[in-house]
């Protein structure tokens, strides 16, 4: 169901109920007044009666007659006085009794031939007389339905027009929905431009700022997967002609040696694309989120061990030296809640490209501090331009004889970045080799 729809269902509902509780209200009210009125009029009439009580004559003797097709509010009038004894000594019509109560003083609701009558009873001040005004109470409630018939009525003939005045009214109000909506509708599926909010109402604003923010990561996305995609076929190409290139050596060789030598070159070659499509679908999965996983209080012995032993390898086949100095005993490493899966890869990174760099027979080394860890090697210090290069997707320094993507800083980054982590590169406090520091920021 459609919010205007909807909005005009609860209106067309809730109007008619708020206008009978108001209905009922008013009743109510005008009741109220017409008692109080009336009451008024019946004191006065009383208090008039007992203060000419001196001068009447032929008591027992109707005051005046009651002419033929009269008002409604003189023939629902009664008024009859008693003296002390109890005789009648005067009424106002024939054929209406007013019951004689002598212990009754103001207002009392009786029966009365039929009808409901409210009586105001007024004793003299010496007890000589009982004084005794009466009203039919049908003559109240009928001026009640008098007055709420005069309301009533242009009520009934407003409401349709009402109901017809909020529905243009919901309808105007919603206006800014279906441009809105029309606005959308209208764009290509590459069109990812934030939506105009100055003009939205206040209550859609938020709305259109998040949509403007849901815009801006989906472009974000849509631009790293064209990245990863160029990328890929970048990159992919040379390696792809130069497995085809050494499968047709291999198919061409003639002898055992230069067949043994083209599957070795058609081994590393693969091991290469491996390696290079494993780093780029990390690099994917890394870039294609903004907040962690998982995040939990980090053990490092385990992450450390893991990440040695998939670099252990290519240490020994370079016969390099993986060591590991941990704090003092007594102090632990630095703290920090993050991914342990992660933070493994970025250390084995790290690990990987110092013993691939590092020149054979050398030592690599991971430092942990109170605020972050270091990765260092022994070799040639890297210049101030080759520094400021690292971590540009697929670029590797040059002269380097070991095979690799050049994405492995590039996936430290994103790593260190998702742990709120700053990778350094630089020099030992020697002026020699090779440190790659990560510290909090």
């Amino acid at each position: 169901m459609s919010l205007q729809r909807r909005l005009l269902i609860y209106l067309l509902l809730c109007a008619p109920v708020v206008w009978g509780v108001a209905l009922v209200a008013s009743a109510d009210r005008a009741r109220l007044e017409v008692n109080e009125l009336f009451d008024t009029e019946i004191i006065r009439l009383a208090r008039q009666v007992q203060a000419t009580l001196v001068g009447v004559s032929n008591p027992g003797q109707p005051m005046a007659s009651t002419p033929p097709g009269g008002e409604a509010d003189l023939r629902d009038l009664a008024i009859a006085v008693w003296n002390a004894e109890g005789r009648l000594l005067l009424v106002d019509r024939e054929g209406v009794n007013l019951p004689r109560q002598p212990d009754a003083s103001g207002f009392v609701d009786m029966p009365l031939d039929g009808d409901t009558w409210r009586v105001y009873y007024l004793q003299s001040p010496r007890g000589e007389w009982l004084v005794a005004a009466g009203q039919r109470v049908h003559e109240r409630e009928e001026l009640v339905l008098n007055l709420l018939g005069s309301q009533l009525l242009p009520w009934l003939l407003v409401l349709p027009v009402l109901l017809v005045a909020m529905a243009w009214a919901v309808r105007k109000a919603l206006a800014p929905v279906r441009a809105l909506t029309a606005e959308l509708q209208g764009r290509g599926p590459d069109d990812l431009r934030p939506v105009p909010a100055s003009h939205a109402p206040v209550e859609l604003q938020p709305m259109v700022g998040a949509m403007n923010g849901l815009f801006e990561r989906i472009g974000a996305t849509l631009a790293r997967e064209r990245r990863f995609m160029a990328d890929a076929a970048h990159e992919l190409r040379t390696p792809l002609a130069v497995l085809r290139a050494q499968w047709d050596v291999l198919q061409r060789a003639t002898d055992d040696t230069e067949r043994r030598r083209a599957e070795a070159r058609l081994s590393a070659g693969m091991d290469r694309m491996d390696r290079l499509v494993t780093q780029m679908l990390a690099l994917a999965r890394l870039e294609a989120t903004d907040r962690l996983p998982q995040a939990a209080p980090v053990d490092w012995a385990p992450i450390v061990e893991q990440a040695m032993s998939d670099v252990l390898p290519l240490a020994e086949r370079r016969r390099i030296d993986l060591g590991c100095d941990w704090p003092p005993e007594g102090e632990a490493p630095f703290t920090l809640q993050g991914d342990a899966g992660l933070l493994a890869v970025l250390l084995r990174n790290l690990l990987d490209n110092a013993v691939r760099y590092a020149p054979e027979g050398s030592a690599v080394t991971l430092r942990f501090g109170s605020s972050g860890l270091a990765v260092e090697n022994d070799g040639e210090p890297l210049p101030a331009a080759e520094l400021a290069q690292l971590g540009e997707r697929f670029r590797r320094v040059d002269g380097q004889a070991e095979s690799g993507s050049g994405l492995g800083v590039s996936i430290v980054q994103r790593i260190a970045a998702l742990h709120g982590l700053t990778l350094r590169y630089g020099a030992r406090s020697d002026g020699r080799g090779v440190v790659a520091e990560l510290s909090s920021t």
